[in-house]
Formats: structure tokens, C-alpha cells, sequence
């Protein structure tokens, strides 16, 4: 009883204070917020995270669920609404679909889409890929409406410029993402409001760098190119660290 009772009372405090939780704070540029893509999960953050926490940001990252965007956004939006000040909202792959509807809270500052996906309003994720289709063919459905990459073309596909372990890892713990967010249209597009900054991978085959490119030259991002898989966030984590603390620099 003593354990439901402290969780009443929290509850309560929540609702109280969520108001004053969520207002955003003035000042500099302090604190950054990491979302996954589909197929992965928040750990795989870890080295960018390490480097942001050392050059003196505070981190958080999202664990969305991948079974809606809708879903998605609203954990991505939990996690901005307990951040103390303006953040720089990052997102990888289908991440980026997160943040343009996510990038709307007020905390957002400003965006970084890392190989990702920047939909305009109306736009959806499956029929966007297929405009500029990528090299990769390997990701198929579940008996039960999600989908998984085939962990035997995992590494060629996503992470080839991960070593062979670090891939493979990634290939059997992957995180299975609902097929109909592939057709959920985005709604309000952040970039067209917050500065927006691009990271093309210029050897990702899970989504076309040419599509990269065309979709952050329409948000008007600063682009940065870089040599590497659809998982540049690993294999060139102080690269893509700068390019967010570029962002959170320009932000103030």
C-alpha cells in the first residue's frame, strides 16, 4: 500500500506541476534529444551520447515502441517535455519522421536529421523511400503486420561499415516497427518552422543519399556529407556529434 501510495502522490504532483514541467526555458542551447530509427533501439546512441556528455551537454534518448507514429511522437514529445531548457531534437532514419511532427514542441530549437527521413506534410514514409528507391531489398513482413530486416543481409545493408560482431549484434536484436506507420501521412512539418541541419550517409542502402539530399535541401538544412553506412552515428560518432553541437551552437 505504502508503494501505490507514493505512486498516487506522484501522479498527483505530475499533474499539478505538468504545466510548469513542460514550459520551456530561455538560454543557451544545453540540451540534446537522441531518437532511433526502425529496427534499432536507443543503445545504439551510446557513442554519440558519451561524446555530447563529455563536451558538457545533457542527453536523453528516446525508446519509442516503432507501433505508431503517433505512439512514437508522443514519447518523443514525454521526453522533451521534462528537458530544463531549449534542446536540439536529432533523429535517425524513421526517426526523422518523429521529429518533423516532434520538432512542433516548444522546446525544440533546432533539428538534425542523421540519414533520415524529412516528410512534408501529407508525405508518407513508404511512399517517400519508393520516390528514390534505395540499393537495399531485405526488409520483410511479420505473420503479424511489422516489420524486420533479414539479419543475413543485415550487415550489407544497414551497418557495413560496422565490424562483423557489432552488426551482427544489431541484426538479431533488432526491433521490429509497424508496417502501417510506413503510411501514416506526417502532418506538421517542424523544419518549416526550427533550423534544420542534414546528414547524408553517402553509402547508406537503406535510404538513397540522392533522397537525403532532396529532402533537406526542401527544409532549407545545412548539410553535411558523410562517408559511410545508413548507421553513420557509429561508425562516425564524432562526426555526426559535431554536426549537433553545431546545431545547439547556432541555436543560441
Amino acid at each position: 500500500m505504502t508503494y501505490i501510495r507514493a505512486l498516487l502522490t506522484a501522479a498527483s504532483f505530475a499533474a499539478l506541476s505538468g504545466a510548469a514541467v513542460a514550459d520551456p526555458a530561455t538560454g543557451p542551447v544545453r540540451n540534446i534529444v537522441l531518437v532511433h530509427g526502425a529496427f534499432a533501439d536507443g543503445s545504439g546512441w551510446k557513442p554519440v551520447a558519451d561524446i555530447l556528455s563529455q563536451d558538457g551537454y545533457t542527453v536523453s534518448v528516446v525508446q519509442e515502441p516503432e507501433t505508431s507514429l503517433a505512439d512514437d511522437v508522443a514519447a518523443t514529445n514525454r521526453v522533451l517535455d521534462r528537458q530544463s531548457g531549449p534542446a536540439v531534437l536529432v533523429g535517425h532514419s524513421y526517426g526523422g519522421a518523429i521529429i518533423t511532427e516532434a520538432g512542433n514542441n516548444a522546446h525544440v530549437a533546432s533539428l538534425v536529421y542523421v540519414a533520415a527521413f524529412a516528410p512534408d506534410a501529407g508525405e508518407k514514409v513508404g511512399a517517400l523511400s519508393s520516390s528514390i528507391p534505395p540499393a537495399a531489398n531485405s526488409i520483410a513482413p511479420t505473420a503479424d503486420g511489422y516489420l524486420l530486416i533479414d539479419q543475413a543481409k543485415f550487415a550489407a545493408d544497414f551497418a557495413a561499415d560496422l565490424p562483423a560482431a557489432d552488426a551482427h549484434f544489431m541484426a538479431i536484436s533488432q526491433v521490429p516497427i509497424n508496417a502501417s506507420i510506413l503510411g501514416t501521412p506526417i502532418t506538421a512539418p517542424a523544419w518549416k518552422t526550427k533550423p534544420s541541419y542534414g546528414i547524408v550517409a553517402t553509402q547508406d542502402r537503406m535510404i538513397n543519399p540522392d533522397l537525403e539530399r532532396s529532402m533537406y535541401k526542401r527544409a532549407g538544412a545545412k548539410v553535411t556529407e558523410l562517408k559511410g553506412s545508413h548507421v553513420i552515428f557509429l561508425s562516425q560518432s564524432r562526426a555526426v556529434a559535431d554536426v549537433i553541437e553545431q546545431a545547439a551552437r547556432s541555436a543560441h
